[in-house]
């Protein structure tokens, strides 16, 4: 188990969609994710500098409270709509605003935790490994890409603890 210095300073990118998707996906539709205890988890008595919850917004607004929750919690929301595509098929993806947002901000931090099982977050990882940033993961063991998990500097595993970081509807 790593040690946690507290004057260590933390930034958390919250990759939403992963988490619920993977939530529903592993333990079915009338689960949610906790984002409170992720967050608590996450920080490890350290200080938080900054925390950003990457969501869609649909056109119908029903995820209004639960933005209002994220953000009651000191999450920064970082919104996107929801496109739509003749056809039928949608779209919202935040993987590029996450790497923006994480090397634009990597400089005022010591270690940024990435919320996300996304393999496609790989190097990202290793750009900030290489700028001297501490990475972690927190994710769903089950649903994250194996190099991911190896990338990081330490991945700590939703699964290994559901009861605490899920809630049932």
């Amino acid at each position: 188990m790593f040690i946690k210095p507290t004057e260590q300073r933390v930034e958390i990118l919250i990759d939403v969609q992963n988490l619920y998707y993977s939530a529903i996906n592993l333990y079915g539709h009338n689960t949610r994710v906790n984002f409170k205890e992720i967050i608590k988890q996450a920080i490890g008595g350290r200080k938080l500098i900054r925390a950003f919850a990457y969501v869609v917004r649909t056109k119908t607004g029903e995820e209004k409270p639960f933005f209002d929750a994220l953000t009651n919690l000191g999450i920064e929301m970082r919104v996107r709509d929801l496109q739509e595509f003749y056809g039928g098929q949608k779209k919202a993806d935040w993987d590029v605003g996450i790497v923006i947002d994480a090397v634009r901000t990597a400089p005022g931090v010591d270690v940024i935790i990435l919320c996300s099982g996304d393999g496609d977050f790989v190097p990202l990882v290793e750009y900030l490994k290489n700028q001297g940033k501490r990475v972690e993961v927190m994710a769903f063991g089950r649903s994250t890409a194996s190099k991911l998990r190896a990338s990081s500097d330490q991945f700590l595993d939703i699964d290994k603890n559901p009861k605490k970081f899920l809630l049932k509807r």
